[in-house]
């Protein structure tokens, strides 16, 4: 599967769609996309990583720098469709204490929706 970044704007967020792998060689990629998103005007995104198959340390550390720059424009950023091995890896760095893991699109859509109002 080749390294792809989608989005579309849907109910207020930005859904970020992120198949093939992330790592040392996509890093920079997806770094450049998710920053062009957020100058274009998106600061409240949710991440599908559900076509994800592998995650290193360097796709994490863009993930990190992305939720902090977000973070400082009062924006967010969520997560859904993490399979077991992505989740794993969030735990075992315990990003799931700042990272947001939703079940489905739609709660993550929901979730935003009763903070925004």
């Amino acid at each position: 599967m080749d390294f792809a970044v989608e989005h579309r704007t849907e109910k207020g967020v930005t859904v970020v769609k992120i198949s093939g792998e992330i790592d040392v060689f996509t890093s920079p990629r997806l770094r450049e996309a998710l920053l062009d998103i957020i100058e274009n005007g998106g600061l409240h995104l949710v991440v599908d990583l559900g076509e994800v198959t592998f995650l290193d340390s360097t796709g994490l550390g863009v993930l990190v720098g992305i939720y902090h720059r977000l973070r400082a424009r009062e924006g967010t950023m969520s997560f859904v469709g993490v399979n077991d091995r992505v989740r794993r890896v969030f735990h075992v760095t315990q990003l799931t204490k700042i990272f947001v893991l939703h079940h489905s699109l739609e709660d993550a859509i929901a979730a935003h929706e009763s903070t925004a109002s």
